[in-house]
């Protein structure tokens, strides 16, 4: 029989920040280990609630300048045709609202659902769900004058407002599909403006 050669890999906390990154590469029974050290200095640049050391932390916003913000997010539950059907007669009461209601009560409790997030004082929170022919179209624009933007905030109002049509209709099908939870666009802040290319939607 041939010589058969097998390779394995590990990723090591190790102290400092970073991570140890070794191989093992095996050939007829033996073994070699190389090992490098990766740095997290690129990613913390790039995401902002690390710390130097890799650990989660809350930005400090403090020193950000007070702006108008927005951002706009939208979601899309999948129903089948007999659910569609049946959503009028629906005994728990009309989905569409409650989960409306749902999505701007979720919008303005972001902070205690999202570790990281800035608790904000927000100005507005609009929440649209219109029915579609194969499902549940769901649009939320939240706005604040702070200094952090309300991107989560718009997501998790879409998010819930999504989850809540769910809980409506969950007796008549188990399989509903939430899908598409994304962020359209968002302004205002130091960084520029976002509007989510027509390619992806």
């Amino acid at each position: 029989m041939g010589s058969r050669n097998t390779r394995s890999f590990g990723l090591t906390r190790v102290q400092g920040g970073g991570y140890a990154y070794s191989l093992w590469k095996s050939s007829s029974g033996t073994h070699r280990q190389r090992a490098c050290k990766i740095t997290l200095g690129a990613m913390v640049k790039r995401l902002s609630h690390y710390d130097r050391a890799g650990r989660a932390q809350m930005v400090d916003v403090s020193a950000k300048t007070i702006s108008r913000r927005s951002a706009t997010a939208s979601a899309f539950v999948a129903l089948k045709p007999a659910v569609l059907k049946a959503l009028p007669k629906n005994p728990k009461g009309d989905p569409f609202e409650v989960a409306r209601l749902a999505g701007i009560m979720a919008a303005k409790r972001t902070a205690e659902l999202i570790p990281m997030c800035h608790p904000l004082p927000l100005s507005h929170v609009d929440v649209t769900v219109r029915l579609c022919e194969n499902g549940v179209a769901i649009s939320s624009q939240v706005a604040t004058t702070a200094t952090t933007g309300v991107e989560m905030e718009a997501l998790t109002a879409a998010s819930i407002a999504a989850l809540t049509v769910y809980d409506m209709c969950k007796a008549l099908d188990k399989g509903i599909a939430i899908r598409e939870v994304v962020l359209e666009r968002k302004t205002g802040g130091k960084s520029s403006d976002y509007i989510r290319p027509r390619s992806e939607k």
